[in-house]
């Protein structure tokens, strides 16, 4: 299948003085050998200037060149110094990385149109592990995926194509140094990954991503040693089971040598795990540890586990609770190369949560924060929502675990504790549509994660200006609209779908269009608990007591609903219908006034989308004008679904008069 080269197009332009200059790279690399990422960033800057000025850039050794690649003693690793002198350009670092991080952010200065006069730009990732989840399956399909199927797999087959190499290119692009490469619900012929069959296609793939700076990690099977056929018992805490796990990982890392690690999901929805032998996490994240130790390897264990089956008749079982009930108390149990992956939320990606308890509530653990650009709960890239300023809310957000250094990105980066293995996962959103991700404009999330974790001061605004400029040129009508479009989407999407915190609402199993009673696991009762006078999740120290999980002042805050903040309200308590918002309105008006709302905002943004007509390449435009025409009228259903449940139920209407049926 034909694919796009989405924002490393290097599309034609006119050739200014000092990209004319520009003839040459000269390499200094002090006696060290020019490794497969040197290499790499060669070929990119000799591709990106063929692209943009229909010239080549040539490879030599003379002194008098004006790029210059060279590795320096002293910096941090996988940092990047570029700066202008006298018309040369030099991009400097310690390791092959930075060079390759480097490179790509050199080439961002002049596809933006950055000036080169004078620049002294000097870079270091902030998150140490920047990773991209995949929940591919080897059948080929994608769980959650929204952009086509599989292009690392297919009929239980690995595929290693000139496509790998172009997605290795665009995580590299932005940062992107670790890749789960298969689904963490393991079934089937992916338990067969870590053995012989497949290892050979494995270690093909992760040379590919090694020439680009990527580790290559795994979903792995808990239960490994028993679906395999090899024992009787998964047991972590059984000789033979820790002995079996030491030589298959032997065996592993000897064929597979750019291979990362391991992530894990187990004892959640289903999966196999450590609590079937009466053990905990710690015992069963420390024997996979033990394993891959020597190799360096590092085992990612998520912090997703709550029992599916739990009733809610019984309004004190919370699964906002499970993941903090699960592992707070096994904080410094585990090894040090285990990562302790925590969402964003408590609960499962949805448009709006509090920040997860973990983060602040464990000292003496390594951990890591995942998101979703997936869109499972956000329009399953269907919808436009740009994700990067809700993870910027939650990265930016206060823990209090000490007086200062205490956000949840001075955590996840290794400041706080002063740890290195920890940073951020997204769960990625490609398939192998044309496009990459479905949605055209999808594709920023991605572009906006991997900028995110490398330089998490940036602005959601800067990367979304970043990435329509890569991607579609320089024309300021695009910028302004895409750029307007992009910075409105996440709140027209909280709006018109769930506000106040309530989340769900959604069709069980796919989670896509409203459906107001439809959560799955709550077949004994609605998860918003409404009834004729009020709506939300009693979650202060008088319901489950979620709210007293987090450190102080924000125990406090989240715990009193004059206190509370009213885009969370409804997360942590039951409020009547007639309560009065900060903003003087009722609950049951803002409910009202926010579907409106959000619908109005999809309209402006679709108006000002169709004047793009002719400005955007006309396969695009149409094919997003197909998404957005869809959103438009989905957007009036969840209003229209939405507001009727409630007028319904609450028998109150719309002070504003309008039709509500």
């Amino acid at each position: 299948m034909e694919f796009e080269q989405a924002w490393l197009t290097y599309t034609k332009r006119d050739s200014g003085k000092e990209t004319e200059e520009i003839k040459y790279i000269r390499l200094s690399m002090q006696g060290k050998e020019q490794d497969k990422v040197i290499q790499n960033s060669i070929l990119e800057l000799q591709r990106a200037f063929a692209g943009m000025f229909g010239r080549e850039l040539i490879v030599c050794r003379k002194p008098e060149q004006s790029v210059c690649l060279m590795l320096t003693e002293g910096m941090q690793a996988e940092a990047y110094h570029i700066y202008e002198d006298k018309g040369e350009v030099t991009i400097a670092a310690s390791d092959s990385k930075g060079i390759l991080y480097g490179v790509f952010a050199f080439l961002r200065q002049v596809q933006t149109g950055s000036p080169l006069d004078g620049l002294d730009l000097r870079k270091a990732p902030k998150m140490p592990l920047r990773m991209l989840n995949h929940w591919d399956n080897m059948d080929g399909s994608i769980e959650r995926g929204y952009s086509g199927a599989s292009f690392f797999f297919r009929q239980n087959q690995i595929l290693v194509d000139e496509r790998t190499v172009t997605y290795a290119r665009l995580a590299a692009s932005v940062g992107i140094n670790g890749v789960v490469i298969n689904n963490v619900n393991v079934k089937d012929a992916a338990t067969w990954l870590i053995t012989e069959r497949y290892l050979d296609k494995v270690g093909e793939l992760a040379d590919i991503f090694g020439g680009y700076g990527i580790k290559l990690y795994m979903s792995l099977n808990y239960a490994a040693p028993t679906e395999l056929g090899a024992l009787d018992s998964a047991d972590p805490l059984a000789e033979e089971v820790r002995s079996w796990w030491k030589e298959q990982m032997k065996m592993v890392f000897e064929r597979v040598p750019n291979l990362g690690g391991f992530l894990i999901k187990a004892d959640s929805e289903g999966r196999p795990g450590p609590f079937t032998y009466g053990r905990t996490h710690a015992d069963g994240a420390n024997m996979l540890a033990e394993a891959v130790a020597p190799y360096g390897g590092i085992i990612i264990w998520r912090c997703f586990v709550y029992n599916c089956q739990q009733d809610w008749r019984d309004y004190k079982t919370d699964r906002a609770r499970s993941g903090y009930d699960n592992f707070k108390a096994l904080d410094g149990q585990f090894l040090d190369n285990v990562i302790l992956q925590i969402k964003n939320g408590p609960m499962d990606f949805q448009v709006r949560e509090p920040v997860h308890p973990l983060f602040g509530g464990m000292t003496q653990t390594n951990q890591m924060l995942e998101v979703q650009i997936a869109q499972e709960y956000t329009g399953q890239q269907r919808h436009l929502c740009y994700l990067i300023p809700m993870f910027q809310e939650v990265l930016k957000f206060r823990t209090y675990v000490q007086e200062e250094n205490d956000t949840v990105e001075e955590i996840v980066s290794g400041k706080t504790f002063g740890q290195c293995n920890c940073g951020m996962a997204a769960v990625a959103n490609t398939g192998d549509d044309a496009n990459w991700t479905g949605h055209d404009m999808a594709a920023a999330n991605w572009y906006g994660f991997g900028r995110l974790a490398f330089e998490p001061e940036l602005s959601a605004e800067e990367i979304a200006k970043e990435w329509i400029r890569l991607t579609y040129g320089a024309d300021k009508q695009v910028e302004e609209t895409l750029l307007f479009m992009l910075m409105s989407s996440w709140k027209a999407y909280e709006q018109y779908t769930s506000p106040l915190g309530i989340g769900w609402m959604v069709n069980p199993d796919y989670h896509y269009g409203p459906n107001v009673d439809g959560y799955e696991y709550s077949r004994w009762g609605t998860y918003h608990r409404a009834d004729h006078l009020g709506l939300g999740v009693d979650r202060s120290r008088q319901g489950t007591g979620y709210a007293l999980l987090y450190k102080e002042p924000n125990a406090s805050v989240y715990d009193d609903k004059r206190k509370c903040p009213d885009e969370l309200l409804l997360f942590f308590h039951h409020i009547p219908y007639t309560w009065k918002l900060k903003s003087g309105k009722t609950v049951i008006q803002h409910i009202y006034d926010a579907h409106f709302d959000g619908v109005d905002m999809v309209d402006e943004m679709v108006e000002r989308f169709r004047k793009l007509e002719g400005k955007l390449p006309q396969k695009q435009y149409l094919r997003m004008l197909e998404r957005f025409q869809h959103q438009k009228e989905h957007a009036r259903e969840w209003r229209d679904q939405i507001n009727t449940y409630f007028y319904r139920k609450s028998g109150i209407p719309d002070e504003r008069g309008r039709e509500i049926y």
